[in-house]
């Protein structure tokens, strides 16, 4: 990449770190260069006049690049000799995600499927069929009746507001999905910073790397699923050797676009538009959050970003870890003195790898406080909150002495199921608490109906 390149790049992934604002895109610019340039306000007006809110990466980077004034900027930097001698439009920046695929290692036995009917052979439906559920042409958003449509979507309501899409594919396409998974996804192996959505690894490993560290650092990434496109998943089957038509094919079956008529019906909607940019990411072809395939996907596809943050953090005497959405960093006293400077270079690292943080959920722990990663306590080992232990000890007794039928205050519809799974992931961090808990709860007199189908989850 040239320095013309970087320089673009540079200022538009600055822009989307940062607060998108005639401030806060002045602020980027200046962090992105290095210095106070006279065409900075003139072209945060122009881009503010043309995008309420920040469009994306790609997009960004497109209006940058044919903005004429900003073009003739670009000339005299490189020192040209007239104004008419710019740089050529289109080789100004590589786009995220195709020109620079990830590059995960994968094990040379990968399924060789060189026609789209290899793919039906391999995924067990007719090549008809398989197509109906893959949907290239994009059908299923203007499908009025819902029994035609391949993904059941629902709105789930988080407990700190706001509220989650659920995106799950019907049974036939599930169970394609899923051998799909086996097939060929679980043959690729991600970043080994990814502890989500793996063997062997789950958030007490994920936790367990940032136990007894002087500093923590905490970064979300907004709509982890829904802003990952279909052309980065055609250009990760592209990367492992597939032909198009292979490519196009699975990269259809792993997205799936939002129809207008489930978006309209989600609750809490905005009055003054500012939820437009979750509609246009949803609305183009995504990783759906509830498929099988997603989380393997999305793994692989943040490769470059998770080797990038690594390589960050390895340069700060750091550990970097990432579980889904959630990313890690912690190290000695000096991680938290330069915890501004590396909050912007992750934001920065993000917005150029087609993912933005969320600035409202970052978070700096140092030793004196409660450390919390993926909700588990690391402060000295993995925990899980006092408040936590307490709340679920007090219910157990409860139930213990006067039944379990008046402790389910939320109708938890298989109550005793609920409990063993609250005790099950206090046993999995902390084995001490978890068998005060499970000798609770083994004294519970349950309803035979109920105690009938039960499952033994201390050792299943």
């Amino acid at each position: 990449m040239d320095p013309q390149q970087r320089f673009v790049r540079n200022i538009a992934a600055g822009m989307l770190a940062g607060e998108w604002s005639r401030a806060g895109l002045r602020d980027a610019i200046r962090r992105a260069t290095g210095r106070e340039y006279r065409w900075a306000s003139p072209l945060v007006t122009r881009l503010l006049a043309a995008h309420i809110e920040p469009p994306s990466s790609i997009a960004l980077l497109d209006v940058l690049v044919r903005d004429t004034t900003f073009a003739g900027v670009l000339a005299r930097l490189a020192g040209a000799r007239t104004a008419g001698d710019r740089y050529p439009r289109r080789t100004l920046f590589a786009v995220p995600g195709e020109a620079i695929p990830p590059a995960p290692t994968w094990n040379a036995d990968l399924p060789r499927w060189d026609t789209e009917h290899d793919c039906a052979d391999a995924l067990g439906v007719a090549l008809p069929q398989l197509l109906w559920l893959a949907d290239p042409t994009g059908r299923n958003p203007y499908r009025r009746d819902e029994t035609l449509r391949t993904y059941r979507a629902r709105w789930v309501l988080k407990p700190r507001g706001g509220a989650r899409l659920l995106e799950v594919p019907k049974p036939l396409l599930r169970r394609t999905q899923r051998r799909l998974v086996d097939l060929l996804l679980n043959r690729v192996a991600p970043h080994p910073a990814a502890h989500g959505f793996r063997a062997g690894r789950s958030a007490v490993t994920n936790a367990a790397e940032h136990c007894g560290r002087a500093a923590v650092l905490r970064f979300d990434l907004t709509d982890f699923f829904s802003s990952i496109v279909a052309g980065r998943t055609f250009g990760l089957f592209r990367n492992l050797g597939y032909p198009e038509p292979v490519v196009r094919l699975l990269g259809a079956l792993c997205t799936t676009r939002l129809p207008r008529a489930v978006w309209d019906v989600r609750p809490h909607p905005t009055a003054d538009g500012s939820d437009y940019p979750a509609w246009v990411r949803v609305n183009t072809r995504h990783l759906p959050q509830g498929a099988p395939t997603s989380p393997a996907l999305a793994n692989l596809i943040a490769y470059r970003l998770d080797r990038r943050l690594a390589r960050l953090a390895a340069a700060c005497g750091a550990t970097y870890t990432r579980y889904a959405d959630d990313l890690t960093f912690s190290g000695g006293p000096g991680l938290l003195r330069a915890a501004r400077g590396l909050a912007r270079r992750v934001a920065l690292i993000a917005a150029e790898e087609g993912f933005r943080v969320n600035r409202g959920k970052s978070r700096a722990y140092g030793r004196g406080t409660r450390q919390t990663v993926t909700g588990i306590v690391t402060n000295v080992r993995p925990n899980v909150t006092r408040a936590e232990f307490d709340l679920l000890k007090a219910i157990l007794t409860n139930c213990t002495r006067h039944g379990p039928a008046g402790q389910n205050r939320a109708q938890v519809p298989d109550f005793r199921a609920h409990l063993a799974g609250r005790v099950a992931h206090v046993a999995g961090v902390n084995s001490v608490r978890g068998r005060k808990l499970w000798e609770l709860f083994d004294r519970i007199v349950w309803p035979v109906d109920e105690s009938s189908s039960m499952i033994d989850l201390k050792d299943s």
